[in-house]
């Protein structure tokens, strides 16, 4: 079965088919995981002709990449503690890419935590099939 024919690059995440479920255990390390689990936890998607896997965890986004640089719920962190070393991953949205802390009471980008890859995807989330 070839997934990715006619699409060469689609950004779609599709539900993972059972052929590929012993890839997935073998790409995410899965171990003993059921069979069911792994196709309700794990998508995959059209890169360039090539099959990419991504298993989702619980801070594991297999969606686009987060780049704001402006997050309500940051600034409202920042309002109450206006110089926080650090602003906890439930004030920022799932999968932003930075690293923040409070400066003044704003929010300060600290560094770049997670590369995005060409498609705005979390690079280091997806696995090639082959």
């Amino acid at each position: 079965m070839r997934l990715c024919g006619q699409k060469e690059t689609d950004d779609t995440l599709q539900p993972l088919p059972q052929s590929l479920v012993p890839a997935a255990k073998r790409l995410f390390g899965l171990g003993n995981m059921p069979q069911q689990q792994i196709r309700r936890s794990t998508v995959f998607r059209c890169a360039d002709g090539h099959v990419l896997l991504c298993t989702y965890g619980a801070n594991l986004p297999c969606g686009k990449a987060n780049s704001d640089r402006r997050l309500p719920g940051a600034e409202a962190w920042c309002r109450d503690h206006p110089d926080a070393d650090f602003i906890p991953r439930f004030a920022i949205p799932s999968g932003n890419i930075y690293n923040w802390r409070c400066a003044a009471g704003a929010p300060q980008i600290l560094g770049q935590i997670d590369e995005i890859d060409p498609r705005g995807f979390v690079a280091r989330y997806w696995k090639p099939l082959d």
